[in-house]
């Protein structure tokens, strides 16, 4: 008798799961440096992702979000969310995340399974908490971040620019469908 296992499907909005995957590659890219002087309370929040590089555990997804709120371990809960357009249906990763450094410094670790953790970046904020630029523990993995689901352009350059001073693959950037008339009411969570 054969028994069939069929394992276990997962959202593909485990999205951050490369950082989770690396195992414990919590670094941050050669030649790059997390923001200083950083603040946790005005980053708390819902962010929109405006533009990212490709792959494939984010492929198809649009009006993609991350909300981070505190959690009573002093650290961070992280809820990304991203729908599919194809599916018609929202996929949703919780994780958490912890400073690497001092709270003052914006490097984070991030997990969405279990003991693997990899790296968050704060490259860029600006004053008011309302852009960002965020790596992962290499140059496989950016991120451009904001408070509403669209940047003006010239905000939008400046953060490219600043990323391809740092040698990122700016050409490579995909820009993320937010347009409220495609993205469905938000899941809650």
């Amino acid at each position: 008798m054969i028994i069939a296992t069929r394992l276990p499907t997962f959202p593909r909005l485990t999205w951050l799961a490369p950082f989770s995957l690396l195992a414990g590659c919590t670094g941050i890219p050669e030649g790059t440096k997390p923001v200083t002087g950083f603040k946790l309370d005005p980053y708390l929040g819902q962010w929109y992702e405006i533009a990212r590089l490709p792959h494939g555990f984010e492929e198809g997804l649009s009006c993609v979000t991350a909300t981070y709120t505190r959690r009573e371990d002093g650290g961070v809960r992280v809820v990304n969310r991203g729908y599919n357009l194809s599916e018609g249906e929202w996929d949703v990763a919780e994780g958490k995340a912890y400073f690497i450094e001092e709270p003052s410094v914006g490097r984070l670790k991030v997990s969405f399974f279990g003991p693997f953790y990899g790296g968050y970046n704060i490259l860029e904020l600006d004053d008011d908490y309302r852009h960002a630029l965020v790596a992962g523990p290499d140059r496989d993995y950016l991120w451009i971040l904001a408070r509403e689901p669209r940047i003006d352009e010239t905000t939008y350059r400046s953060l490219v620019r600043r990323a391809g001073e740092l040698d990122f693959p700016v050409d490579e950037l995909i820009r993320v469908e937010q347009d409220v008339a495609v993205c469905p009411k938000r899941a809650v969570g």
